[in-house]
Formats: structure tokens, sequence, C-alpha cells
């Protein structure tokens, strides 16, 4: 073990932390909350939409039901309407009863239009409702297709980056033991990002706080022949 080798893997130190900075930037960027948000939201448009088109439909059904009949009723008013004044009959008995036949029909069909328009006016307040529904979505989807072309953008540029690190934490290190590499890696996923760090007097630049003087003089005494470690943290350190 040599004081440049652990010189050496104090920068693949900072090679890993410049690449965990990074992942963490990618995995944490502004837009994706906002992205998460306005799914939500999106699915919840749609949800409301479903609901709205399908009390639409059982309504527009009823209105067609309604405008069918009218016009059937009003087809017989005129069919009997016609045989009224064709002249087929001259018993004032027969003419009466066609008479009311008509008014009936008349009523009824003025009924079923009353009914007709109450219930058009319902579709029309559900296609208002949905039409709001649809454009809320509308500017949904547009927010989103825009969030994610900017969150690609994003991770694009930071893959970039962390694509340079990459390389440069592997040149690195190369020049560094395996067996004080793998030790490294070890203490790094066990300290949660810190495997080596610089003594500073008798500070530990990984967790900040201190060890023994005793112990940090014989660290420097050491001078990189033997390997030295925070009692804090247990982060390799290096003079």
């Amino acid at each position: 073990m040599s004081a440049d080798e652990l010189e050496a893997l104090l920068l693949v130190q900072e090679h890993d932390t410049a690449r965990d900075r990074l992942r963490y930037r990618r995995a944490t960027l502004a837009e994706r909350a906002e992205l998460e948000a306005d799914l939500v939201q999106l699915r919840a448009r749609q949800t409301e939409a479903g609901d709205v088109r399908g009390r639409r439909d059982v309504v527009l059904a009823d209105e067609r039901r309604l405008d069918d009949e009218a016009r059937s009723v009003g087809s017989r008013a005129d069919e009997v309407n016609t045989r009224l004044y064709s002249g087929t009959t001259n018993s004032p008995k027969e003419l009466q009863a066609m008479q009311a036949d008509i008014d009936m029909l008349h009523r009824h069909r003025s009924s079923l239009e009353d009914q007709e328009l109450e219930v058009m006016e319902a579709r029309e307040t559900l296609d208002t409702e949905l039409a709001a529904i649809e454009a809320d979505s509308g500017r949904l989807t547009a927010e989103i297709e825009r969030l994610r072309t900017v969150i690609s953008a994003a991770e694009h540029d930071i893959d970039a980056e962390l694509a340079v690190e990459d390389q440069a934490w592997a040149a690195q290190a190369a020049s560094v033991p395996e067996s004080l590499l793998a030790d490294y890696q070890r203490r790094r996923t066990q300290n949660r990002g810190a495997g080596a760090a610089r003594l500073v007097g008798t500070s530990c630049t990984a967790c900040h706080l201190s060890i023994p003087s005793t112990e940090a003089e014989k660290i420097r005494r050491a001078a990189g022949t033997q390997i030295g470690y925070c009692d804090n943290c247990g982060a390799i350190l290096v003079p």
C-alpha cells in the first residue's frame, strides 16, 4: 500500500460522490413531481368524464325515446285529422269521437315534448360539463407531454455527465489495488456513500467527527503503509 494509492482512492471517492449527486439529481427532477401530480389529475378527469358520459348516454337515450314517441303520436294525430276532413263519414258521433282523439293526441304530444325539453336541458348541462372536463383533460395531456419532453432532455444531459464521470472513475480506480477498492466499496455501501475521506487534524471529512489524537497521529506516521479507519463512520482515512 502506498500514499499515492490512497490519494488515488480519494479521487475515486470524489468521482463516486459526483456520480451519486448526478443520480440523485436525475431521480429528483422537479418536473417528476409535477408530472406525477398531473397524471393523477388526468386519471381523475378521465374517471369523471366516463361517469358524465354514462349519465349523458342515459339521458340522450331518454331524449330520443321521447322524440320518437312524440313523432309517433303526432303522426297518429295527423292520420285522424286527415280522416276527419276526408268526408268518409258524416256521422256527428264519429266526427266528435275523431276530434276528441285528435285533442287527446295533441295533449299527449305536448306533454311528451315538455318532457323532451326537460331531458334536452339536462343533456345540454351534461354536454357542457363533459366539454369542460375534456378541455381540462386536453390541457393536462399537453402539460404532461411538455413535462415528459423536459424530463427526457434533462435525463439526456445528466446521463452525458454520468458517462464522463463513469469513465473518469474507471480510469482512477485502475490505479487502486483491488483489495483496497473492494474494502472501500464495502464501506461506502455501509456508510451510505462515504468509503474514504481526508483526515484533517483529528476530524474525518466524511462524518465530520473527531477520532482520538493518538489514532490520528498513528495514521499520519504510517504515511499510507497501513490503512486507518474512522472510529465513527468506518471510512478509510487518508492523511
